[in-house]
């Protein structure tokens, strides 16, 4: 059948697909619900075979023969509701399948050892929500992927606002919703975790005895976004002022299909480089949802709410705001899309005293590293680089660069060597 031809929103990751399409054989395109991951695999398929169509998926089990046989590239949608295409694809590729033969797309990762025997055959790429430049924000004008290279060009003004983040945050990254007015967008949201509590969770083999309980935790967990807080205290948050609090036995299992399906997408901690000094280090994840705009609608929070400091339905400590916490969210959101294009990974550094913290360490290849902190601020003052200088001093020239990302206007590079970008100015 061929793929319906809409309107679409180009992504960052697109050009990553297409070199990978010239030259691989098969490429699993991973990622939540409503990311885009079929509309942007079905700009390149010839056939598509979506498996959420009781139809299409009987035709497929009847015969997996026939994914070899249709006209390539073949696009397997939502593939995990039947593993075995994945075995078959992988056979495929062995019998010697050419470049561009096959696309998977999945929303969630099968407990299944087909998936493992993939290695070498299948290569996987991560789909997010959009990015602020992929919702259209306007131009940028500092790269990313310049500065993991070492290359300087710090400038440009943004005329973006505390506001316009705030809407950004609530608003969210998912496509289908970027067209839509806040109350309906809001009423999508609200759906959309109604989906994950009351069919994701059971399509992904867990099933789901305390639905409320689930909700108090994910509750919990939206309200830890951008902390390391433990899972214990996250499950004490979650039960605070119910007579039911969900059992350690239980969250475990929350926890895992949460990031199975790409809803729960923590920042790992990072692995110091040898001879750093550094080994008192948190080796806990920092806890993100894949888009802030789910923490919101858990929470019950709108951008006036966040702007004017309320706290939410569920609450974690933590330093500083929930609308900290939740832009911290969208610039790691950011971070990751970009790094991805650039070859690199994202992830966090935080002493076992709290006494330091860098909110994002993005390294690529060489280990050429760029330390990047996250103040909601237009004017940031010493404070607000102390830890990004006290890492300087412990790497030397092994730290290509530092970043202070805020809510400002302004990007310059100031005195102490820190870059200062607005988030509405960074690029990939």
């Amino acid at each position: 059948m061929s793929p319906a031809r809409t309107l679409y929103r180009e992504r960052i990751v697109d050009v990553q697909l297409d070199e990978y399409l010239d030259e691989l054989p098969a490429i699993a395109i991973d990622g939540p619900k409503g990311v885009g991951k079929t509309a942007t695999a079905s700009r390149r398929a010839r056939t598509v075979l979506r498996l959420d169509d009781e139809a299409d998926l009987a035709i497929v089990r009847a015969d997996l023969g026939r994914l070899g046989r249709a006209d390539p590239p073949v696009l397997v949608d939502e593939w995990q509701r039947l593993p075995a295409t994945w075995d078959a694809v992988r056979r495929a590729v062995d019998d010697g399948a050419g470049a561009g033969s096959f696309l998977l797309t999945g929303s969630a990762s099968p407990d299944s050892p087909a998936t493992h025997s993939g290695a070498g055959r299948v290569v996987t790429l991560r789909m997010r929500p959009l990015t602020l430049p992929e919702r259209g924000w306007g131009p940028t004008t500092v790269s990313l992927a310049a500065l993991l290279a070492g290359r300087d060009g710090i400038g440009g003004t943004s005329s973006r606002v505390l506001e316009d983040y705030a809407d950004a945050i609530v608003g969210g990254g998912f496509p289908g919703m970027q067209a839509v007015s806040a109350r309906p967008r809001r009423a999508l949201l609200e759906g959309y975790v109604d989906r994950i509590v009351d069919r994701d969770f059971p399509e992904a083999g867990r099933e789901v005895r305390n639905p409320f309980g689930l909700r108090r935790w994910m509750r919990a967990l939206a309200a830890a976004s951008g902390t390391t807080a433990s899972y214990e205290t996250i499950r004490d948050a979650a039960a605070a002022g119910h007579a039911d609090p969900p059992s350690r036995a239980t969250v475990q299992p929350y926890r895992d299909t949460l990031e199975r399906i790409w809803v729960y997408d923590p920042v790992p901690a990072w692995d110091a480089l040898p001879g750093a000094g550094l080994t008192r280090l948190v080796a806990a994840p920092k806890h993100f949802l894949a888009d802030p705009a789910l923490a919101a609608v858990l929470l019950d929070v709108d951008a006036d709410a966040l702007i004017r400091g309320q706290v939410g339905r569920v609450q974690v400590q933590r330093d500083g705001t929930l609308l900290g916490g939740f832009f911290e969210s969208l610039v790691a959101l950011t971070l990751r899309v970009f790094a991805q294009a650039a070859d690199a990974r994202v992830s966090h550094l935080r002493t076992r005293g709290g006494e330091h913290e860098v909110d994002f360490l993005v390294e690529g290849r060489g280990r050429r590293l760029v330390a990047v902190e996250v103040k909601m601020t237009a004017a940031p003052t010493a404070r607000d680089v102390r830890h990004l200088l006290w890492l300087k001093e412990r790497l030397g020239d092994a730290l290509t660069d530092m970043v202070l990302v805020t809510t400002g206007r302004d990007a310059y590079r100031r005195a102490d060597g820190v870059a200062v970008v607005p988030l509405a100015l960074l690029g990939p």
